[in-house]
């Protein structure tokens, strides 16, 4: 049974990448929505990636116990129909909805729950060595997890946690089957298998991964039959597919050809502010950038207006620190972005004695939220050119960048282009500014940013239940992080995608994902 279904789709997704190039209606078979990725996802196992590229098909493969309600980052019940919090913030207990199996046929129960928890926390798991789990981070707080009964299941954190729920609803947080993990091991990312609203059926590296409808999925069953994801890395080339109708829906296009396919009525295009942050690391171990002046100089020389308005084309604004404005409960409006002021970096630059210094640069060919990356990296590197500074470009694909900035920087580079996605003010700085968050502690702090008082703030940020409380700490942290400047400040882009007319019941979600369950291709 298993294996007719699959090769049925596996000949429906042959045939999507068989057609020519012509006119849309040609293009892909009906019912099967073919999607343009930026790049090659890393892994199909929600615990193991951290890119927003890869989330964007796990989030309709697997279920969490909590989701994001459509259109907002409030959470709301999904594979845990309710739940109760203890007085003192530190005990979650969930009630499971019963009836929901795996994609194999295995249960979906207390025990699946506690399972994938431990497997990501505990290192004596007998499966923990299928990771590393890199945001394994979102769920620190957890001591325990207990099994209460088949359908009951109880989290008890070492303290009082804020963002638990919304980090629940995070792709971190997806539940996998236990027994297709320990059947596949190491390569479970290869056979991924959910709840979800679709079945995983095939990956072919380079070239496309297919998911095809569950019909017995818990809720609603998806109207597409099929959703082929095609890596294509170039946005050119994606913009010139969804062109010639070899892909119906395509994220990320670039602010050029945005502008060309909203005046084409055969194309519809959507837009949405969220929260996000295109910034650049600053390798603060070694190198110029050890000197505040000149990180500081780096954000005055920054022409962040002409970035936004002549290579982004007005669909991001300026940046003005660590948190995306979009967190309007927890921003700083006091803050205002660094100005452009080329003769005030000059001379930071000459009292940190750096006239002259040379810098290299680690930039992608594209990524999850990296809006144009090698137009702004050459444009940045003209800027600092102003001030005297010798920037020589090194640019990577996606997946390779990641590896070589994920580490940390030291002894390969001074700077690299950065983007975030995040669901919660809490996630961006307390994985990528703590001092417990350099990459030798398993973070995402690759600059080596270390300042106690902000380390200080972010742990009790977290640990408020009063928002008003969190919002305080998350002003204060903002205002220390934008004077310390171990980023550029960039800009908070709009997301944006665009679809053919074919397709119906697509919105864009404020967490990035790509929700496809009620899409439909007429």
């Amino acid at each position: 049974m298993k294996s007719l279904f699959k090769g049925a789709l596996t000949a429906a997704a042959l045939a999507v990448c068989a057609f020519g190039f012509g006119h849309a209606e040609a293009q892909t078979p009906p019912g099967v929505l073919v999607v343009g990725q930026i790049a090659e996802p890393k892994s199909l196992d929600p615990a193991a990636v951290t890119a927003v590229n890869d989330f964007r098909i796990l989030m309709n493969v697997y279920d969490g116990l909590v989701r994001y309600k459509d259109g907002t980052l409030e959470v709301e019940p999904a594979l845990a129909e309710s739940w109760t919090i203890s007085d003192d913030g530190t005990v979650y207990t969930f009630k499971l909805r019963d009836g929901v199996t795996f994609h194999d046929g295995t249960p979906f129960n207390a025990e699946a729950v506690k399972y994938n928890f431990d497997r990501m926390l505990d290192e004596n798991h007998p499966q923990h060595d299928t990771g590393p789990f890199p945001l394994a981070f979102f769920f620190s707080a957890v001591e325990t997890i207990d099994v209460v009964d088949d359908l009951t299941v109880k989290f008890t954190l070492n303290a009082p946690y804020a963002p638990f729920l919304s980090n629940l609803a995070y792709p971190t947080g997806l539940i996998v089957s236990p027994e297709a993990v320990k059947e596949f091991g190491a390569d479970y990312g290869r056979h991924p298998v959910g709840t979800g609203p679709f079945k995983f059926a095939e990956w072919e590296s380079n070239a496309k991964v297919v998911v095809v409808r569950n019909d017995d999925y818990w809720e609603d069953a998806a109207k597409l039959e099929a959703v082929v994801f095609r890596p294509i890395t170039d946005a050119n080339t994606r913009v010139a597919e969804l062109m010639a109708g070899g892909i119906d829906l395509m994220v990320e296009v670039p602010p050029d050809s945005l502008t060309q396919l909203s005046g084409d009525d055969n194309f519809s295009v959507y837009e949405q502010a969220g929260p996000h942050l295109w910034f650049l690391i600053l390798n603060m171990k070694e190198g110029p950038f050890k000197d505040k002046k000149v990180r500081q100089a780096i954000n005055y020389a920054i022409d962040k207006k002409a970035l936004v308005e002549n290579v982004l084309q007005g669909t991001a604004e300026v940046a003005a620190g660590p948190t995306p404005p979009a967190f309007a409960w927890a921003y700083n409006e006091q803050l205002q972005p660094y100005p452009h002021d080329v003769e005030k970096a000059k001379q930071l630059i000459k009292e940190a004695g750096a006239e002259g210094a040379e810098v290299t640069f680690y930039v992608t060919e594209g990524g999850s939220g990296m809006l144009d990356p090698i137009p702004m990296g050459a444009a940045i590197q003209a800027d600092l050119a102003q001030i005297g500074l010798t920037v020589a470009i090194e640019t990577y694909e996606w997946n390779t960048f990641l590896g070589k900035v994920n580490p940390g920087l030291e002894g390969k580079a001074d700077m690299a282009e950065m983007a975030w996605m995040t669901n919660d003010p809490d996630t961006l700085p307390y994985l990528a500014l703590r001092t417990d968050a350099w990459p030798d502690k398993g973070g995402f702090n690759s600059g080596y940013y270390s300042n106690p008082e902000v380390d200080k703030l972010l742990e009790a940020a977290r640990s408020s239940t009063d928002q008003a409380e969190r919002a305080k700490l998350y002003r204060e942290m903002q205002e220390i992080v934008y004077d310390d400047a171990p980023w550029a400040f960039i800009a908070n882009w709009k997301q944006n995608a665009v679809s053919s007319t074919m397709v119906d019941g697509f919105k864009l979600q404020p967490s990035f994902f790509l929700l496809l369950d009620d899409v439909v291709k007429n």
